[in-house]
């Protein structure tokens, strides 16, 4: 079916071929791409934007000695194809299958791992030391795409590079929209950028034939300042310029003869240089192209109209309710506020967006800035709503406790995809939120059981007797849970819910685990009469502590249920609380376990855990056995 790619098994494969050749297989990979992703999917519209590049890297570069290192993940299956995955590619993000993005232990063309953001440019100068201090001579390359040059790491990784001499290329793969649309300075910069191809070919023969020494230096300040002078947008050529880079683009990135030439030549430039590409989000499949937002993870879809699948009727997606809840917040008070660091559409703040476009701020790919931004609009009065996903939120540690936790400054953060996220796999997953942000004081941290709930925490978050809080909430459909037109209940902080009176066992649970774990008592109570006390915890801190002394007094044995990590989460702080109590209770802990969990279905992961329903009356049943 795709005479040209079923002979590629390796880079070396590539060697042979000629530029005619190569560009058949470009549109073969992309082939593959859209049929494999139609029934499995994965994030299509930014690898179908890079074939080219993909393809012209391993073409040119000594792969896996030369290192490439690709920022964001999800912008490299052609790499995997090309790199002796081509079959394997159709079992992408599935149990046992690859990982959806670069991953060290899967291949040796993975110089670094990556399922975020920003990372390629500090992993590969990192890259590059090493070889220069182990005198091994190789190209190193940092493929940075998808909106992620927009993250501070990124300014990090080239103030470094840009201060040594180290044979760092980045390629800044520009797609003009990263995950949704930008609207931040850098992009609208890109978007001006005017460089002449001639000058940077007359640049390039120049400098190496200068070599090292004081008239290269003047001549490199002479230039600047003529550069400067002449080119349209100087201010965004001279900025890669003034941090130590040599700047060569724009180029068209999905123009392979163009690619591959312009690697050609920068291969044999020493030093950190800069290659600006512009390629098509989406390229060769018009779905994708029309609507880039939409197709960077589609679902699963028609390969040949396009028409995606639409899942059955039922219950509210949890983004949908915080969208809509979030909306009429603000509706009531214009204090409220939305942040979002470039997940406007995945978050449905773009619900916000599209009513109070003056009041919602996407930030781009920049964690750490949307807290801290963020602490900065609290600190002038007004009421943040800062949605990030879970595992995201980990860059933004610091700030959490720096910036607003220190100075109790009231910002809801709203943590989406938290719990285990299914087919994203280790990179994604949202399991370590509760542990890592419960130490930190002046905060509250809550997680919601159903639709309902996480409207009723929202709202009830946006009140006084609210410090700063963190709500947390899983991808995709609820419980089918009625809400929108359900009065309000406001919820108090540290306030558990006893679901179901009991004895002798007690289930301390804390967000949507709980309703797995009321399903558990309810067959424990209606196959073998046993009694199961059960809370629904809602808050990690402040916790309830006379819940916790009301399933001690009743039972001698206390399960725990989180989807998150139970080092240290619900499972620690029941512990700690028990044993500064002086009481003896066995505490059995359900929840994610110490190690990092792959790619597979959210179902899949339950199993794996030992967290779905079964697992929990199983442990019912054994604990009331002996």
């Amino acid at each position: 079916m795709y005479p040209t790619l079923d002979t590629i098994n390796s880079p070396e494969d590539l060697k042979s071929l000629d530029i005619g050749q190569l560009e058949v297989l470009c549109k073969e990979i992309r082939e593959y791409i859209v049929e494999c992703c139609s029934h499995n999917p994965g994030h299509i519209g930014s690898s179908l934007g890079a074939v080219e590049i993909a393809v012209a890297l391993h073409k040119v570069m000594d792969t896996p000695k030369d290192k490439i290192v690709w920022d964001v993940g999800h912008q490299a299956y052609a790499h995997k194809i090309i790199t002796g995955r081509r079959e394997q590619f159709q079992h992408n993000r599935e149990k046992g299958g690859i990982s959806g993005f670069p991953k060290m232990d899967e291949s040796i063309y993975d110089a670094f791992g990556a399922g975020h953001a920003s990372t390629s440019i500090s992993a590969a100068l990192g890259l590059a030391v090493a070889d220069e201090l182990k005198g091994i001579k190789a190209n190193h390359i940092a493929v940075i795409g998808d909106g992620a040059m927009s993250g501070g790491l990124a300014f990090e990784g080239l103030n470094n590079a840009g201060s040594r001499k180290s044979n760092l290329l980045v390629i800044l793969n520009d797609n003009r929209i990263s995950i949704d649309v930008p609207g931040d300075a850098l992009h609208r910069h890109l978007m001006r950028i005017t460089s002449g191809a001639s000058y940077n070919r007359i640049k390039a023969g120049i400098w190496h034939k200068l070599g090292e020494g004081r008239f290269r230096e003047f001549l490199q300040a002479l230039t600047h300042s003529t550069k400067k002078f002449l080119l349209h947008d100087s201010e965004t050529v001279s900025m890669f310029d003034s941090l130590g880079f040599r700047y060569f683009g724009p180029a068209d990135g999905n123009d392979l003869r163009q690619v591959i030439s312009l690697l050609e030549r920068l291969k044999r430039i020493e030093g950190p240089k800069i290659l600006h590409l512009v390629t098509v989000k989406g390229k060769g499949y018009k779905p994708a192209e029309d609507n880039p937002a939409v197709w960077h993870a589609p679902g699963m879809f028609d390969p040949e109209t396009g028409e995606q699948s639409r899942s059955a009727g039922g219950a509210d997606r949890y983004q949908t309710v915080f969208g809509e809840t979030v909306t009429a917040l603000a509706e009531a008070d214009s204090r409220i506020v939305g942040v979002t660091p470039a997940m406007l559409r995945g978050s449905s703040l773009d619900i916000m967006k599209d009513k109070f476009p003056e009041r919602v701020f996407d930030v781009g790919i920049a964690e750490a800035h949307a807290v801290t931004f963020s602490a900065g609009l609290a600190a002038a009065g007004m009421l943040p709503f800062c949605n990030i996903y879970s595992s995201f939120m980990q860059r933004a540690f610091d700030n959490v406790i720096h910036d607003v936790a220190l100075q109790h400054l009231k910002v809801v953060f709203c943590l989406d995809r938290a719990g285990l996220v299914g087919e994203d796999g280790a990179t994604h997953q949202g399991v370590f939120d509760m542990a890592a942000f419960r130490c930190i004081p002046n905060l509250a941290i809550a997680s919601a059981r159903n639709e309902s709930e996480l409207r009723n925490l929202l709202i009830s978050a946006a009140s006084d007797d609210y410090p700063a809080t963190i709500i947390r909430y899983p991808r995709g459909c609820g419980e089918g849970v009625p809400w929108r037109d359900e009065p309000v209940k406001k919820i108090i902080p540290g306030r558990a819910e006893k679901l179901r009176e009991g004895s002798r066992i007690a289930i301390l649970s804390i967000g949507p685990i709980g309703n797995k774990c009321a399903r558990a008592a309810s067959e424990a109570a209606s196959r073998t009469g046993i009694s199961v006390l059960h809370y629904d915890m809602r808050f990690l801190k402040p916790i309830d502590t006379d819940a916790i002394d009301d399933a001690c007094e009743a039972a001698s044995v206390i399960i725990t249920a989180e989807d998150g990590a139970k080092a240290g989460g619900l499972h620690g702080a029941v512990c700690e609380y028990i044993s500064g109590k002086g009481l003896r209770r066995r505490v059995i802990p359900v929840g994610v376990p110490d190690r990092f969990i792959d790619q597979a279905t959210v179902g899949e992961q339950y199993a794996e855990c030992e967290m779905g329903w079964e697992d929990i009356l199983e442990k019912i049943t054994e604990i009331f056995g002996n």
